[in-house]
């Protein structure tokens, strides 16, 4: 027997978690971390994708992911962005097409920016924009509990950028350094989706995977890891999530 909802999110600090959870309140399911999971959803009727965008596309556990899935269970995709969409709407529903995937939307919505390596948006602004994000994902849920058709309106896509970006990812993470106040309790090497983070000699070493999630960056207790060796201070984590609850299931 089908479950009906299978909640499929990307998350490295919070926000397509608690868009998630949003969604569970209201329809039910069951939330599943997309780098843990290993089948292709087929135990589900309607697949919801939960994701941020990333350089005008897709993290590369979500496309993989939307790659693998099967190709019978109704799938609508939610991305979440904090500076610029680009079109990743219409890419991402083309590349569903174009797999052959059962696609019956893809919606964006805003966020709080979380690539902050070089930049913080002031508190303030982060809060006005979580509390609009409320109307917007429950009038996102209704439009996906009426199993209708919800194509994104042709605008043009990124996708030379995207590709470009997406190959050179791992690269990033040549700029990552740990300061002497890391206390090497672990917690990048246990949260880092693609395994990039190891101990080697008693040192905290970044390999060449990197997916540029960030969520190293942003959840290491100490603020010890840095980029480019700036004392930058800013880091974010959605304020209306458990931080030790982003990788889960639910």
């Amino acid at each position: 027997m089908l479950i009906l909802n299978g909640i499929f999110y990307f998350s490295s600090t919070g926000n397509s978690l608690y868009l998630s959870k949003r969604i569970k309140s209201k329809l039910g399911g069951k939330i599943i971390y997309i780098p843990n999971y290993k089948g292709n959803a087929s135990e589900f009727e309607k697949i919801i994708v939960v994701s941020p965008i990333y350089s005008f596309g897709l993290p590369v556990h979500t496309y993989n992911f939307l790659l693998n899935v099967n190709s019978n269970s109704k799938i609508y995709v939610v991305l979440n962005y904090g500076g610029m969409a680009g079109g990743a709407d219409v890419f991402t529903y083309d590349f569903a097409k174009e797999n052959n995937k059962n696609i019956l939307g893809v919606f964006k919505m805003l966020m709080p920016e979380n690539y902050t390596l070089t930049f913080s948006t002031p508190g303030i602004y982060n809060k006005m924009i979580l509390k609009k994000s409320l109307k917007k994902i429950d009038d996102i849920i209704l439009k996906i509990k009426q199993n209708g058709f919800f194509i994104p309106k042709k605008v043009k896509t990124n996708e030379k950028i995207y590709f470009t970006n997406k190959s050179n990812w791992h690269l990033i993470a040549d700029d990552f350094s740990v300061k002497k106040n890391c206390a090497k309790c672990g917690k990048c090497v246990e949260i880092c989706p693609a395994n990039n983070i190891v101990f080697e000699n008693g040192e905290i070493t970044f390999k060449d995977n990197c997916v540029s999630c960030l969520g190293c960056y942003h959840r290491c207790p100490q603020k010890a890891i840095v980029y480019k060796h700036r004392n930058k201070k800013g880091r974010y984590i959605n304020p209306f999530i458990n931080e030790n609850e982003i990788g889960m299931n639910f």
